[in-house]
C-alpha cells in the first residue's frame, strides 16, 4: 500500500509538473506574441520617423546645394562679365598703343631732323669757336695753355680772397659766441681782484738828516762803508747828492738788508766794522724771519694750507723779487685770486687753483743759481716739496715749456697774461719796447701792396695803410688776416694785437 500511495504521488508530481509546464508554455506563447506585436508596432513608428527625418534632411541638403549651385552660378556670371571689360579695355588700349605708336613715330622723325639740325649748328660753332680762339691768341699773343693758366691763377686769387673773408667772418662769429661766457669770467675776476701797483728796481735810496752822516757811513780810509758791502754785498754809492745815499744791487732781499742795517747804525751812532758785522748780521735774521711771515700771511689770506714750509719761505722772497717793475708778490696774489675765481667759475676745484696760481712764480726766487727757465725750475721745486701733480703740471706749462696735462694749466697761463698785461701792471725795457714796435711796423710793411704801417697804441694796436691800385677791399680782408697769423706765430707780445688796414680812393684836381 504504501509502495502504490509513493508511485501515486510520484506519478500525481508529474502530472503537476507536466501541467505547469505546459500551462507556463502557453502563457509563454501568449506573451510572446503580444511582444512581438507591441514590436511590430513600435518598429513602424520608428521606421515612419526615420523616412520623416530622412526627408527632411535630403530637403535641407537639396537646398544646401540648390544655394551652392546658384552662387557659383553668380560668381560665374560675374567673371564672365569682368573678362567681358577687361577684352573691351584691352582692345579699347590695343588701339590707343596704335595711335601713341603712330604718333611717337611721328615724334622720332622729328627728333631725327632737329638732332641733324643740331649736329650741323655744333659744326658750325665749333668752326666758329675756333675761328675765335685763333683770334683771341692772335690778339692776346697767348697761347691756349697760357690762357688757361692765367685763368686758374685768377680763379685760384679768388678763391684764397673767398676763403680768407669767409675764415675771417667764421673766426668773429665762432670769438662772439665763445668769449661771451670767457669775457663774463675774466670782467667778474678783474672786478673781485683789488691790487696795489708797485715799482721795484735794482736800486734803492737811503734817506739822511745831513751830509755829515755820509762821512761816518765811509769811515776812516773807506772802511766802514767796505765793512757793509762786504756783510750785505751791497754797493753803496755816495756822491754829491744831497741827504741821500744809493744802495744797488740786483738782489732786492740784500738791498732791504743793507737799508735797515744802515738805518739801525745811523740811529744808534756808533759805527764800526765790528759793530757793522753785528748789525748786519741781526738785521739779515730780521728779514729771514720776516720772509717766512710774510709767506705764512700770504698763504693764510689766499686759504692755502699745508704748504712746505721751504715753499712758505719761497713765497715770503716773493715780496722782495719784481718783474718788469711789477713786485712778483703781488702779482702771484692776483694771479691766486683771478685762477681760485676762475675755476669756480667753470665748475673747478678752486683751492687747487689758488694753490697753483700763488706758487706758479716760485722759480723766480730760488737761493742759488740755475741755468733752467724759472717755470721748470719752479716745477722741479713744486715736485721736489711734494705737490700734487696737476700744480706742478701748472707751474711747468704757464709758459709753454712742457705740455699742459690738466684744466688748471691753461688757467694758470690766462690768469698770468691778464696779470701782466693789465695796464701799469709792469715796465718793459725802452729798447726791447721799441724793438717790439719796429718789428710790428716792419712784419706789415712786407706785406704786397702795403704803402705804411704805424703801430699805436702801445702797440696794441697796427695800422696800415695800403694802395688803392694794387689792393682791393677784399684783399683789404686778407692782409689784414695774413699779418694777424704771422704776428701770432712770430712775435711775443702781451695781450692783444688790433689790425686795422685802411684802403682809400682820393680824386685830386687843382683848378688854375
Amino acid at each position: 500500500m504504501e509502495t502504490l500511495t509513493i508511485i501515486m504521488g510520484i506519478g500525481g508530481l508529474v502530472i503537476g509538473f507536466v501541467i505547469a509546464y505546459v500551462l507556463n508554455q502557453t502563457a509563454l506563447k501568449s506573451k510572446s506574441a503580444k511582444i512581438l506585436e507591441e514590436a511590430q508596432k513600435e518598429a513602424e513608428s520608428i521606421k515612419k520617423e526615420k523616412i520623416l527625418q530622412a526627408k527632411e534632411k535630403f530637403l535641407e541638403l537639396k537646398a544646401e546645394h540648390e544655394k551652392v549651385i546658384s552662387k557659383r552660378e553668380q560668381k560665374l556670371t560675374e567673371r564672365y562679365n569682368t573678362t567681358k571689360e577687361r577684352e573691351a579695355r584691352a582692345k579699347e588700349h590695343a588701339e590707343n598703343n596704335k595711335r601713341d605708336f603712330k604718333e611717337n613715330q611721328k615724334v622720332k622723325e622729328e627728333l631725327a631732323l632737329k638732332v641733324e639740325a643740331n649736329d650741323r649748328r655744333a659744326v658750325e660753332l665749333e668752326k666758329m669757336h675756333r675761328k675765335q680762339v685763333e683770334q683771341l691768341e692772335v690778339i692776346s699773343g697767348l697761347s691756349p695753355e697760357e690762357a688757361k693758366n692765367q685763368m686758374l691763377e685768377a680763379l685760384k686769387e679768388e678763391a684764397r680772397t673767398s676763403a680768407a673773408a669767409f675764415i675771417q667772418t667764421t673766426m668773429e662769429e665762432a670769438q662772439l659766441s665763445a668769449a661771451k661766457e670767457a669775457r663774463k669770467i675774466v670782467i667778474q675776476s678783474i672786478q673781485r681782484v683789488a691790487t696795489e701797483q708797485s715799482v721795484e728796481n735794482s736800486v734803492s735810496v737811503f734817506n739822511i738828516e745831513n751830509d755829515d752822516v755820509k762821512g761816518r757811513i765811509i769811515g776812516r780810509e773807506g772802511r766802514n762803508i767796505r765793512a757793509i758791502e762786504a756783510a750785505t754785498g751791497v754797493e753803496i754809492v755816495v756822491d754829491d747828492t744831497p741827504e741821500a745815499i744809493i744802495l744797488s744791487c740786483f738782489d732786492p732781499v740784500r738791498r732791504e738788508i743793507a737799508r735797515l742795517s744802515l738805518h739801525k747804525l745811523v740811529s744808534d751812532g756808533r759805527i764800526h766794522p765790528a759793530r757793522i758785522e753785528e748789525v748786519c748780521a741781526k738785521t739779515k735774521k730780521q728779514i729771514e724771519e720776516e720772509i717766512f711771515e710774510v709767506g705764512k700771511r700770504t698763504t693764510i689770506d689766499l686759504g692755502v694750507h699745508g704748504l712746505h714750509p721751504e715753499l712758505v719761505r719761497m713765497v715770503g722772497r716773493m715780496k722782495y723779487r719784481s718783474s718788469y717793475g711789477q713786485n712778483l708778490l703781488q702779482h702771484s696774489r692776483e694771479v691766486a685770486n683771478l685762477c681760485g675765481i676762475m675755476a669756480a667759475e667753470l665748475g673747478l676745484n678752486p683751492k687747487i687753483a689758488k694753490r697753483a696760481g700763488l706758487l706758479h712764480d716760485i722759480g723766480k726766487v730760488p737761493s742759488e743759481e740755475s741755468e733752467l727757465p724759472h717755470a721748470i725750475l719752479g716745477m722741479k721745486m713744486a715736485e721736489k716739496y711734494g705737490e700734487k701733480p696737476e700744480v706742478c703740471n701748472a707751474i711747468g706749462a704757464h709758459h709753454d715749456e712742457i705740455e699742459m696735462t690738466s684744466l688748471i694749466s691753461p688757467i694758470i697761463q690766462v690768469c698770468d697774461g691778464i696779470s701782466g698785461a693789465r695796464p701799469g701792471a709792469r715796465r718793459q725795457i725802452a729798447e726791447s719796447y721799441m724793438q717790439r714796435l719796429k718789428d710790428l711796423e716792419q712784419l706789415a710793411i712786407a706785406q704786397k701792396g702795403v704803402t705804411q704801417a704805424y703801430a699805436v697804441q702801445a702797440g696794441r694796436e697796427l695800422r696800415v695803410i695800403v694802395d688803392c691800385e694794387q689792393v682791393t677791399d677784399a684783399d683789404a680782408a686778407k692782409i689784414s688776416f695774413d699779418i694777424s697769423q704771422k704776428i701770432q706765430n712770430e712775435m711775443t707780445y702781451p695781450g692783444q694785437v688790433k689790425i686795422t688796414v685802411i684802403r682809400e680812393t682820393r680824386a685830386v684836381n687843382v683848378a688854375r
